[in-house]
């Protein structure tokens, strides 16, 4: 006999008008379908609903509100950023220690662009007479007037450091030689030279009785200033020529017995030749 409530189940369904199982069945899977379609759907709303309080959040924070276009015109398109508006700024805090700045090169004066001697603004043959040759060795011995302040009793005044350059050039002849140096100072310190060189042939006190020094001719007609120096130093006599033109001085070793009218003549050529060197003429 069977249980209970498998009969009961019997009795209820007995009369019952069952659907073919193909009906059944698609029943079961048309259910499916929906339940799935509205589950998509819930996540999607979902999601609008999480985008838009992070919008609305966002809003919130920045404090200010969308800006919105006028009615009549097209909006103007933003420009994009340049590379170099987004390129990061150098660091001023560099370890780099900076580069000491060079020193500026001394400017040999106002009337010369170049502090080099030319071998033009020297003397040549053809200015001094005939029988002189020009030397070719080295120029040795003391032969410049600076020389002879060693025979002072007291320290001269002496002549200036500020030389920027010189150039020497030497003649010999069969009874004599004469010597040229000329060098650039600035035009100040070029006057300052010619001053020092009064001073030390008019001041100078030197040793022996039978010892002197002294300025010869002040004023030969020849460049900016002329002088004719000479000393006699134990018997020893000796002459030097000194002219200024512009920012170059030349000195130059002439014969023991030069006159102040001998003088005057190579003193011409000299500041002549001068001029070459300096734009001051």
């Amino acid at each position: 006999m069977p249980d209970q409530p498998f009969a009961d189940l019997f009795r209820d369904t007995e009369h019952l008008s069952w659907a073919p199982t193909a009906q059944v069945r698609e029943r079961g899977r048309r259910r499916t379908r929906q339940t799935r379609i509205a589950a998509a759907l819930a996540a999607v709303v979902a999601v609008a609903v999480v985008a838009t309080g992070a919008v609305a959040l966002a809003g919130g924070r920045e404090g200010a509100p969308t800006p919105v276009l006028p009615a009549t015109g097209s909006p103007t398109p933003s420009p994009a950023p340049s590379a170099t508006s987004a390129a990061p700024r150098p660091s001023t805090t560099s370890t780099t220690p900076a580069a000491p700045p060079s020193s500026p090169s001394r400017t040999p004066s106002a009337g010369s662009t170049d502090p080099a001697i030319p071998a033009a603004a020297m003397l040549r043959l053809s200015d001094l007479p005939a029988g002189f040759t020009m030397a070719e060795d080295d120029i040795d011995g003391d032969w410049s007037l600076e020389s002879v302040s060693i025979y002072c009793r007291e320290a001269p005044t002496g002549t200036s450091n500020g030389r920027l350059a010189q150039r020497t050039v030497s003649f010999d002849s069969p009874t004599d030689r004469m010597i040229q140096r000329v060098v650039r100072f600035s035009i100040r310190d070029a006057a300052l030279e010619m001053d020092a060189v009064r001073a030390l042939f008019t001041d100078c006190k030197p040793r022996g009785a039978t010892s002197s020094m002294s300025v010869l001719a002040d004023g030969l007609g020849a460049g900016d200033e002329s002088l004719l120096v000479g000393s006699d130093i134990e018997g020893v006599r000796s002459r030097w020529l000194v002219v200024r033109q512009g920012d170059l001085v030349a000195q130059v070793a002439l014969d023991m017995d030069t006159t102040p009218k001998e003088a005057r003549r190579y003193a011409r050529p000299v500041a002549q030749r001068l001029c070459a060197g300096t734009d001051t003429c």
